[in-house]
């Protein structure tokens, strides 16, 4: 349609109708002149308006079910990431209880060997120092940390230092072949030096090639003057092998250590060496085993045995007693036999020396006369 005047009074007549029929509509209320036009126009335009229904209700749900997705993916990816920091959060729990336990057993051993240490944290292994077996940790020369110095933790001798920064430090590894340590055995105290295999045990020299060693033998650290790079009385490991050669100025032993140097995590550097040698006072209590029941038990079979034996020896004595009663008995038997014994030739003996003097009588010339 041109825009014409026409056109623009026909326009404004419309909206005028359109006006003066709304005006009549909401004054009417519910008696409104319009209800029968308006009843005769939802007759007509009713079933058009279900056919429109029916024909956009289809597009109408699928733009529905489109945004419903995307609210669901939404819900979804919320849902998931809210696991994922459950899950998160399980696992940082079960991180801290594992430092809360590697904190304790490495003050325990700390305390029980009087040793003044720096904690730190393993942060990266050796592959960036070349081939030797290094960790690299999270405490320097700002915390006290130099060179030479023992490293352990909970479980023993995890290494020393070798090269310091201001904030990281290198640790060379007990496992390392280029690691060396003066050893002492726990009960013969036989001193000997362990070398590192590159793997999970270290070979220990025995300066003594006449010395008595077990598997199950246990040895801490000699220590070293000035007590660098190592300090005494820390664990190293348990005899595993025995090398029964003989005609060596030395002999050889495998030992297993007791840090596992692939899980290394929490560890402490002795920075301030023990007043006294702790010897084997920092090696944990030996576990139960039958042997150590068996002495348990002995004392008491032993009890049992003196108990047997004293009444062993009562009925000994019961015995000895009535063995000395029956002598004596005897022996009372014997004399009271013999004191008749005795009686009746004493009797024999006067009635014969009676007849004696009876018959010198008759023989006495004075006598017959």
């Amino acid at each position: 349609m041109r825009d014409t005047r026409e056109s623009r009074l026909l326009l404004v007549l419309l909206i005028s109708i359109a006006f003066a029929f709304i005006t009549m509509d909401i004054r009417g209320g519910d008696d409104s002149p319009l209800d029968g036009a308006r009843d005769a126009a939802a007759s007509v335009f009713g079933p058009v308006e279900e056919g429109m229904a029916g024909a956009v209700d289809p597009v109408a749900n699928a733009i529905s079910a489109v945004r419903d997705s995307g609210d669901r993916h939404d819900r979804i990816s919320e849902l998931e990431r809210e696991n994922a920091e459950l899950r998160q959060q399980l696992g940082s729990e079960e991180h801290r209880e594992s430092r809360v336990d590697q904190l304790d057993e490495l003050l325990r051993t700390a305390g029980a060997g009087q040793y003044g240490i720096v904690g730190a944290q393993v942060i990266a292994i050796g592959a960036a120092q070349g081939f030797s077996w290094t960790v690299t940790i999270d405490a320097g020369s700002e915390d006290g940390i130099a060179r030479d110095m023992t490293v352990l933790n909970g479980d023993g001798l995890v290494g020393r230092v070798t090269t310091v920064g201001p904030g990281t430090a290198t640790v060379l590894l007990a496992n390392d072949p280029d690691f060396t340590v003066g050893t002492r055995l726990e009960d013969s105290q036989e001193l000997g030096f362990a070398t590192g295999r590159g793997d999970d045990t270290l070979d220990v020299q025995l300066l003594n090639q006449q010395a008595r060693v077990e598997e199950g033998d246990r040895m801490v650290t000699f220590g070293s003057s000035d007590n660098k790079p190592f300090v005494p009385g820390v664990p190293v490991g348990e005899v595993i092998s025995v090398d029964r050669t003989t005609g060596d100025l030395t002999r050889i032993v495998q030992v297993r250590p007791y840090v596992t140097f692939t899980q290394l995590d929490l560890v402490g550097v002795v920075v301030e060496p023990p007043r006294d040698n702790p010897r084997d006072s920092v090696l944990p209590p030996r576990p139960e085993g039958p042997e150590d029941q068996a002495r348990e038990e002995e004392p008491e079979e032993n009890a049992e045995g003196a108990v047997a034996r004293e009444g062993e020896a009562e009925d000994a004595d019961g015995n000895v007693a009535d063995a000395e009663e029956t002598v004596d008995a005897d022996e009372m038997v014997d004399t009271e036999e013999n004191a008749d014994a005795d009686e009746n030739v004493g009797a024999d003996a006067t009635e014969a020396a009676g007849d004696a003097a009876g018959e010198d009588e008759d023989d006495d010339p004075a006598t017959r006369s």
